[in-house]
């Protein structure tokens, strides 16, 4: 097994650790993800937990190659009846090492990026380590795999000021290292934790 599983198992369980308790309501807020839930984006990452890529490859080819009413239909199939249950379902995939495609680092990114989705609307703070948030952002920074970032953050110059993190040239844009990843995701209210000449040419792609 890549050692790097064990990473998002521990990044899968502070997630669920954190979401131990909410109300019913607070499960219905709106997360970073337009159009979700918090608890239907981890309704969504435990299905990424558990299909491998047979299962994914028949879900396409039944939703006709349509692979927004494919990750829909996944979607619904772990959301459960309360949030108790969506949330029960995730504490079962904790440890799963089960996925439709890609490199391990791949599966943290989206472990990542997800539980901030997630934790941010909420108001809920996670000191993820340094090292962890590093890989994540030098994953994304050279590839647009699973969502556009490559792409996105072409002719800025990026710069973590928390670690080591930096990318490109360009007008700057600096700040902490997850609110760089989040952005160069897609998520515009990220920016906000941004500084430099280059945000709101970045804001703008978001």
């Amino acid at each position: 097994m890549d050692p790097l599983w064990e990473t998002v198992h521990a990044e899968r369980a502070a997630l669920a650790a954190d979401l131990a308790g909410l109300d019913d309501e607070r499960w219905r807020t709106p997360s970073l993800c337009e159009g979700l839930s918090v608890r239907e984006v981890l309704a969504h990452m435990t299905a990424g937990a558990s299909l491998n890529r047979w299962r994914w490859m028949a879900g396409v080819i039944r939703c006709r190659f349509d692979f927004d009413r494919q990750v829909a239909m996944r979607l619904a199939e772990h959301l459960g009846e309360t949030p108790q249950e969506t949330l029960e379902g995730f504490e079962r995939v904790v440890t799963s090492t089960t996925s439709p495609m890609g490199p391990v680092v791949t599966w943290l990114a989206e472990t990542v990026v997800h539980a901030q989705d997630i934790r941010r609307p909420l108001g809920i703070e996670r000191d993820v380590p340094i090292g962890v948030l590093t890989r994540v952002a030098e994953y994304h920074r050279g590839s647009d795999l699973v969502v556009v970032a490559k792409g996105r953050i072409g002719g800025l110059r990026l710069t973590a000021t928390d670690g080591p993190f930096e990318s490109g040239s360009g007008p700057e844009v600096e700040g902490p290292t997850l609110a760089l990843i989040m952005a160069m995701t897609g998520r515009a209210a990220y920016c906000d934790d941004l500084t430099g000449e280059g945000v709101e040419e970045l804001r703008s792609r978001c």
